[in-house]
């Protein structure tokens, strides 16, 4: 795990507010978990409101990160170390 900046990783959205960023991870995942405000992937808690929404696809994160001063992205990340602790930790969305 480390910093985002130093993944390989893809913006899916800017500045989107925690309801959009739901919908986006629903429609950009095969699977969906709901962790609670302040779960850690890269060291950092996540921020909004519940539920949070922590997708997986093809193996890497789909999830919103919130940036002070800057807002919330939707990010794709590889990360198998995050998707694993999501798989253990986070609630299964059907």
């Amino acid at each position: 795990m480390g910093c985002l900046e130093n993944m390989n990783y893809e913006i899916l959205a800017r500045n989107c507010s925690f309801k959009e960023a739901r919908e986006i991870i629903r429609e950009n995942s095969t699977e969906k978990y709901e962790v609670p405000p302040g779960f850690k992937l890269l060291e950092k808690p996540l921020l909004g409101i519940p539920p949070v929404l922590v997708g997986v696809k093809e193996e890497k994160l789909v999830y919103g990160y919130t940036k002070p001063c800057h807002g919330t992205f939707v990010v794709v990340v590889e990360d198998p170390e995050g998707v694993d602790h999501v798989r253990k930790n986070g609630k299964p969305v059907w």
